[in-house]
């Protein structure tokens, strides 16, 4: 097939220096044949903006000014995207990023600057982001394409430009696909035209091409189904492709491809296309070679100048070591005449015989380099030693603390009054006495709120978040500097007694600059004097004499270099032993301090996020709310409830009918249908309303239970709205479970939109009270974990029949037992099943809820992935539980050995049916009989995982099993995370 000129354009490869990254897919860029021009800008900015007229009035979006960037307050053409007061939102056009800039660093430039933007935006083509702005797995990618590209070199091949001006490429870094290594780490999708699975960018590229090892047919590249995903794309503009054409640093791919094509046609006007795809991978294949030979020859260029580089730099180096050397031996020549010139004259200069071993100069010398060096100690240890940073520490600790308000005190007492007026109405009995105590905490709520007032008032001027984020800082600079500091024996003086040590180190280190200071200040005043004295120029007036002349230099000179010796050999900023233990006691302190006020001001503002939502959510200051609602709610539900009964039974008389009347039964069906849809809705907002005066009643109305003891919000407290009195058997349009009624009576559903299973169980007036119990305790448990207990949706009693039924959600998977006897499970996906089993039994467990009834057909299995535990009996005990004679997997029996001995059920014993089902599922066929009296199976010659038989080898024991958490600890378990 013959490609047309925008396809060949738009393959053609350049070289781009990335200037600023948008997204993990997106990100602008330089030619880099426009370097220099850039460059040129930049100089002509810099020498035009600083004198330019500034921006007067509002600035229009599409003109060109020039912006002094915040980075490194350098000028910057840029357009203005929005003015927002007298700040505007700018856009660097020549580079790509953006920020806000004041009115007085936006100019005016001349028309010569408003040339075409040296920066343009590119996106990665067929490439979607993985993630929502604002994420942080969004921030995560940009940050991946910001280390990976930002300010290099990258080949791009054009495919498309978006109407906004975005263009679509494929980037190269040498080998490495950009887009492919995003991809990689998932901060993008691929949506590339006619793709139903996902494809590398790389081959992509190929298919669209035609330079693949494969072509699709013409049906298939004329297919509407492969276009319907393409974004609306336009071809790159004219004059970019002359300015492509124009310049040196492009891949001449696309010529090429081009040219070829046109050669191809000229010769036959219709070519093979076999022949053309083969022509045009040759000579891409060509390029490409041609290509990285160049890129090769450039990087042995660079190789060679730096060697070059290297070498005179070794030059410079061994011409100054034998620059040394020969003033190492002209001073050792020196030194010799100096000798030999005291031996042939001994006596003519005292002077001389002193300073045998130095002279003059040198001593000076020297002294001047021991100067320098006091000079930098002191510059550095200014204010960067440990005292200074503890000092520092202590006084930002103790002298900007926040104590607490003293409204705390009388807000507390307030709280105190409500919460005995809320007591006394929550153990109120009788309605007599129900006004009283009403009005009671109305008053004490009244001045609750006025105590609240005053303490958001106060508290909320504090500066709490501003010191909490100072004394992080404090915390965090003395961990740098001390680390982690445990001290045994902690005194009441210690921060005083680091005080006074720290003074009296500053004193002696104040003393011993001074006579340094002193010292050689004195050998300055005999320099100056000296210079004054053999100032021949200024004899008239001088007022230095000759005894200022003669004072002993020699003294002067030993007095400043012991002094400053001394002050460079004393290590004052060094601590000993004694001097670490006074500052680690004090750091320990005020490490203390800090803790002790962060929580301090925790609970302050925990109190004040804590009042302040109660002043919200207290609506009824002087009302009290009612249960109106609520009633009106159940009498509707009465009525639909008999008209539902009344509807069911028309249905059954017309089927019943000699004549049977289709369109009639059909119409009252629909009938029956709307009526039971709408009974369930009205029991769901029963269900909320509730849930509403529920939290009420626990809050701040506990007078509600006696105001409405027709509502019954005490009984759906007490089972936490497990108990549905409004739902009963005959209201459910249910079709049997035959297949799982063995035991017990199962119906199939559909209740509030949901496919669901009604369970039912005979019960009499002592089963029923246990039932309840259980359940609700069940219930509890689940709530607090809810992904991997079976949860339960509601409990009801027959009105006609003495059974409890209970709803629980339907898995069209069926019980584990049913999934093994279709599709058994993989190993690996047995551990994923397992682990939700034993997670749900530790969530039981949690509760103190023994399960003693799980087997194969009690756990469940979602999507071969997560295991699920499901209910047990719930008119037995734990004891009758266990001895169920369905407590067998296999040949192999769940019956913990302790339970045969007569213990009751436990934990332990659940954990052993773990064990044995774990064994079931790995070794299905397991026959061998047990011989022991334990009644363990074997595990030895099955050809268990090592790792399987590990938890096993745990779990099938008679003592010392591994609980829940301990099981999902093992290496078995903890496999499957990785």
């Amino acid at each position: 097939m013959e490609q047309s000129g925008d396809e060949a354009q738009f393959e053609a490869m350049e070289l781009v220096l990335v200037t600023h990254v948008v997204d993990a897919i997106t990100f602008w860029a330089q030619n880099v044949t426009e370097d220099k021009a850039s460059e040129k800008m930049d100089t002509v900015l810099s020498e035009k903006c600083p004198t330019a007229q500034r921006v007067m009035g509002e600035p229009s979006p599409h003109k060109v000014y020039g912006a002094c960037y915040s980075g490194d307050r350098c000028w910057y053409r840029c357009k203005v995207q929005k003015q927002i007061n007298d700040t505007f939102h700018v856009a660097y056009i020549d580079y790509g990023n953006e920020e806000v800039v004041a009115r007085s660093d936006l100019v005016e430039l001349p028309g010569d600057l408003n040339s075409a933007a040296l920066a343009k935006r590119y996106q990665f083509w067929g490439f979607h982001l993985a993630s929502e702005p604002d994420s942080p797995h969004y921030f995560q990618g940009k940050s991946f394409l910001q280390n990976l590209i930002y300010g290099k070199k990258l080949r791009i091949s054009m495919k498309s430009e978006c109407f906004d001006g975005t263009i679509l490429v494929q980037a190269f870094q040498g080998n490495l696909d950009i887009g492919e290594e995003v991809l990689k780490f998932k901060f993008a999708t691929l949506n590339l035209p006619g793709n139903k699975s996902p494809v590398s960018p790389t081959m992509a590229f190929q298919k669209q091409t035609g330079l693949g090892p494969s072509r699709k047919s013409q049906g298939d590249c004329d297919s509407t189904d492969s276009l319907g995903c393409m974004p609306k794309l336009r071809p790159v503009s004219s004059n970019q492709k002359v300015f492509r054409e124009q310049s040196t640093c492009k891949s001449p791919m696309a010529a090429s491809v081009s040219g070829a094509d046109g050669e191809l046609v000229k010769e036959n006007q219709q070519p093979n296309p076999e022949m053309v795809i083969q022509h045009l991978r040759s000579r891409v294949n060509e390029q490409m070679l041609n290509e990285a030979k160049l890129e090769l020859q450039r990087a042995r260029e660079e190789v060679e100048e730096k060697i070059k580089q290297i070498y005179k730099l070794e030059k410079e180096n061994n011409d100054l070591q034998d620059h040394a050397e020969h003033l190492q031996q002209e001073l050792k020549e020196t030194r010799l005449e100096l000798q030999k010139a005291s031996e042939v004259h001994p006596g003519k200069d005292e002077c001389v015989e002193v300073n045998m071993g130095s002279t003059v100069f040198e001593r000076f010398f020297q002294l001047a380099e021991k100067a320098e060096e006091v000079r930098r100690n002191r510059e550095s240890t200014r204010c960067n030693t440990a005292e200074e940073r503890l000092s520092e520490a202590i006084s930002v600790v103790i002298n900007n603390k926040i104590v607490l308000p003293p409204l705390s005190e009388t807000l507390e007492m307030a709280w105190e009054d409500y919460r005995h007026a809320l007591k006394q109405l929550k153990e109120c009995q009788s309605k007599g006495e129900l006004e009283e105590l009403v009005n009671c905490k109305n008053q004490a709520c009244s001045l609750l709120l006025t105590a609240i007032d005053d303490f958001l008032m106060v508290a909320g001027s504090l500066p709490i978040s501003d010191r909490l984020n100072t004394l992080k800082d404090v915390s965090s600079t003395l961990m740098v500097v001390f680390g982690l500091v445990s001290v045994d024996d902690v005194q009441d003086q210690s921060l005083e007694t680091f005080c006074e040590w720290k003074t009296q180190k500053q004193h002696s280190l104040r003393n011993m600059r001074q006579a340094t200071d002193k010292s050689l200040c004195a050998l300055s005043n005999w320099v100056a004097n000296t210079s004054k004295f053999f100032c021949l120029t200024e004899m008239t007036g001088t007022t230095v004499t000759l005894e200022a002349v003669d004072a002993k230099v020699n003294e002067l000179l030993k007095q400043a270099e012991s002094d400053v010796s001394e002050e460079l050999n004393t290590k004052f900023f060094e601590q000993n032993v004694e001097d670490m233990k006074i500052m680690s006691t004090a750091c320990y302190i005020v490490m203390q301090l800090i803790q002790n006020e962060e929580h301090l001001l925790c609970d302050l503002r925990e109190t004040y996020e804590y009042n302040k939502k109660f002043k919200e959510d207290i609506q009824w200051q002087n009302s009290l709310p009612k249960a109106d609602e609520l009633l009106q709610i159940k009498k509707h539900i009465k009525s639909l409830r008999a008209q539902l009964r009344w509807k069911l039974v028309e249905v059954g008389c017309l089927e019943e009918a000699d004549d049977l009347d289709l369109p009639e039964i059909h119409r009252k069906k629909e009938e029956v249908s709307e009526t039971r849809n709408a009974l369930f809705q009205q029991i769901k907002q029963e269900k909320e309303q509730y849930t509403k005066l529920c939290k009420l009643v626990k809050g701040n109305f506990p007078e509600l239970l006696l105001l409405y003891p027709e509502a019954n919000i005490s009984s759906y407290l007490l089972f936490e709205g497990l108990l549905m009195k409004s739902l009963d058997r005959d209201i459910f349009d249910a079709e049997p479970m035959r297949e799982l009624s063995g035991r017990r009576p199962l119906v199939c559903t559909e209740f509030q939109y949901q496919k669901v299973v009604l369970k039912g169980y005979s019960v009499d007036e002592e089963s029923e009270g246990m039932m309840i119990k259980q359940a609700a305790q069940y219930h509890r448990a689940q709530n607090q974990h809810p992904s991997s207990v079976m949860p339960l949706l509601g409990l009801f009693f027959g009105k006609s029949d003495p059974l409890a039924y209970i709803i629980v959600p339907y898995y069209s998977n069926g019980s584990l037992k049913a999934l093994q006897k279709l599709s058994p499970l993989a190993p690996s996906e047995i551990g994923r099943v397992m682990r939700g089993v034993v997670v749900g039994l530790q969530s039981l467990h949690e509760s103190c809820i023994t399960h003693a009834s799980l087997n194969a057909n009690n756990v469940f299995v979602l999507g071969r992935e997560q295991g699920i535990v499901g209910d047990f009996d719930f008119t037995k005990t734990p004891e009758q539980r266990a001895v169920d004679c369905g407590m067998v997997a296999g040949s192999i029996s769940l019956v913990a050995p302790e339970l045969r001995r007569g213990e009751p059920p436990s934990p332990a014993s659940d954990m052993y049916a773990v064990g044995g089902l774990m064994l079931w599922l790995h070794a299905p066929d397991y026959t061998e009989d047990v011989d022991n009296e334990q009644h363990i199976p074997r595990l030895s010659g099955l050809q268990l995982d090592f790792k399987v038989q590990t938890l096993l080898s745990k779990l099938l024991v008679c003592s010392g099993r591994l609980s829940a958490c301990e099981a999902l600890c093992s290496d078995y378990f903890l496999s499957l995370e990785n």
